[in-house]
């Protein structure tokens, strides 16, 4: 397994100050075609808090607090101009921090109607994480059920986005309505072929056997989303969530897991940083 140190954007909400991104037309100037919320509704444009740090200055914090890479939201741009991009990557660059992977939390590959306006719209940030250097890039497989229909589409689409941008290593996530199980990834990606990998997430999956499920994708994910749900507790010893992340942490070390563990941080407690620092020793008792 990697023994960097890695996080997720996520985790850093409160100390970027929730600045997010919108759409090309909003980001970057685009022609005007698309209207600036259609895939990024969920997700409304604010000004950075006061006080919060400035993206261009989170490598060097990254770096300050030991950490080697990280893993980006697209929402958590404030800019897409080429020059900001270029010293965003400048700043990764000169601190020694790797993009692990760039996360695109939007857009659907098996949208009923217009499934090729969303591919279009993920390709632009992929053609952004390639700008910014990144090792990899997350995109969602699907927000339909999965079938055979369904699960072809998005391996199809998945493919035409990999041989688009060569410089990236493409995966998915078992995340949203596409991969509800290890079957559903396990047959996107036998479909897809090697041109796409997997982001493994610990916390997307419930119930009884989520361990079981986890375990029999973990041997063909890169890296991971070490995300634990600590809800108002922390990392209490004797938390339920505690319990269930060592659990799956287990799991996947079991079934031959061996890339990137990044940390995901989301509880009630506003200190990130420090619950990050809790997390990595709680990751460090199963893959220490």
């Amino acid at each position: 397994m990697s023994t960097d140190k890695v996080v997720s954007s996520w985790s850093l909400h409160r100390t970027l100050g929730r600045f997010t991104a919108g759409d090309l037309r909003a980001t970057r100037g685009a022609s005007g075609e698309r209207p600036a919320d259609r895939f990024v509704a969920r997700i409304e444009p604010s000004a950075a808090a006061d006080g919060a740090l400035e993206l261009l200055a989170l490598p060097a914090e990254l770096r300050r607090r030991g950490f080697d890479g990280v893993q980006l939201v697209h929402f958590h741009l404030p800019s897409r101009a080429p020059e900001y991009l270029a010293a965003l990557r400048t700043a990764l660059e000169e601190n020694d921090v790797r993009l692990d992977t760039f996360l695109v939390d939007d857009g659907d590959l098996t949208h009923p109607s217009d499934p090729e306006a969303n591919e279009d719209w993920i390709s632009e940030w992929l053609t952004d994480a390639e700008a910014l250097g990144a090792t990899r890039a997350r995109v969602i497989a699907g927000r339909s059920a999965p079938s055979a229909e369904t699960i072809s589409q998005s391996a199809a689409g998945l493919r035409r986005l990999a041989a688009g941008h060569p410089q990236l290593r493409i995966v998915i996530e078992n995340w949203h309505e596409l991969t509800p199980d290890a079957r559903s990834v396990n047959e996107i990606l036998d479909a897809a072929g090697d041109e796409l990998g997997l982001l493994v997430d610990l916390a997307n999956w419930t119930g009884p056997t989520t361990c079981d499920e986890l375990a029999a994708v973990a041997g063909r994910a890169e890296t991971c989303h070490a995300k634990c749900h600590v809800g108002d507790v922390g990392f209490a010893e004797e938390s339920t969530g505690v319990r269930d992340y060592l659990d799956a942490l287990r799991a996947i070390r079991g079934a031959g897991f061996s890339g990137s563990l990044a940390l995901v941080y989301d509880g009630a407690d506003p200190d990130e940083w420090s619950m990050l620092d809790r997390q990595h020793k709680v990751t460090g008792t199963v893959f220490g």
